[in-house]
């Protein structure tokens, strides 16, 4: 995996959990590692920052820090706390939502993203570059089939809650409760039918204005105010 930029990649060499390969560094960079005491785990590469845009192409914005790193486990469903919000992502491609929404789950204390291994983004670049550290601190679960892991969900005690323009009721009339698992679908698609089928309850976002439906990245962020609200998470 490539992670690039300073909130991933120190977030990533505070980690534990997640194995670094190598590391290049500016100058700059190294001399704030050093000064934050961040422990870089390995001998870093003092490079100049062209030799990291070569790497990544000019539009990368990596603020003088490039890791190769080894992907983090994925749990299994079982292993998941009995308590909180997991978000289920069906099938949404791009990085930058998918690093948004994982930022915004970071922030809402997300117990784990459910994901596809196929139709989805890698871990990496982009995705990690979005993510701003949360790749470190949300577990990633890459699942082969979402409909049975949504079933497997449901076995767990989870209450499944897909959101679509087309759901039968608003989200914030939706009796929820703990644990709770929020679905997402892919830009423009929405929920695919299974998913849709799968799901306990599917429900929409009623907003006040003339646009009906937002980003998905932006929907998550208020599916989880509605939600950690109405489960009594917030401020804790």
């Amino acid at each position: 995996m490539i992670l690039y930029g300073w909130h991933t990649v120190s977030a990533a060499l505070a980690n534990p959990a997640r194995g670094i390969r190598k590391l290049l560094l500016t100058e700059n960079a190294a001399r704030r590692l050093s000064d934050e005491n961040i422990d870089t785990r390995v001998a870093p590469e003092i490079v100049r920052p062209s030799e990291i845009d070569a790497r990544l192409g000019p539009d990368a914005v990596h603020q003088g820090l490039l890791a190769e790193a080894d992907p983090l486990p994925s749990p299994d469903l079982e292993t998941l706390p009995q308590e909180g919000i997991v978000l289920v992502l069906d099938q949404i491609t791009d990085p930058h939502n998918v690093g948004a929404i994982m930022r915004s789950a970071a922030a809402f204390a997300v117990k784990a993203i459910v994901t596809t291994s196929r139709h989805s983004p890698e871990a990496t670049g982009v995705l990690a570059k979005s993510a701003s550290g949360a790749l470190e601190m949300v577990p990633l679960v890459t699942v082969q089939n979402l409909a049975r892991a949504l079933n497997e969900l449901n076995d767990l005690g989870y209450l499944t809650v897909g959101l679509d323009s087309e759901g039968s009721t608003d989200l914030a009339a939706v009796e929820l409760r703990q644990p709770l698992a929020l679905v997402l679908g892919a830009e423009g698609k929405g929920l695919r039918q299974l998913t849709r089928e799968t799901c306990s309850v599917v429900a929409r976002l009623d907003m006040p204005g003339e646009i009906k439906s937002l980003n998905v990245s932006n929907a998550a962020v208020l599916a989880l105010y509605i939600g950690a609200s109405r489960l009594g998470l917030m401020g804790r």
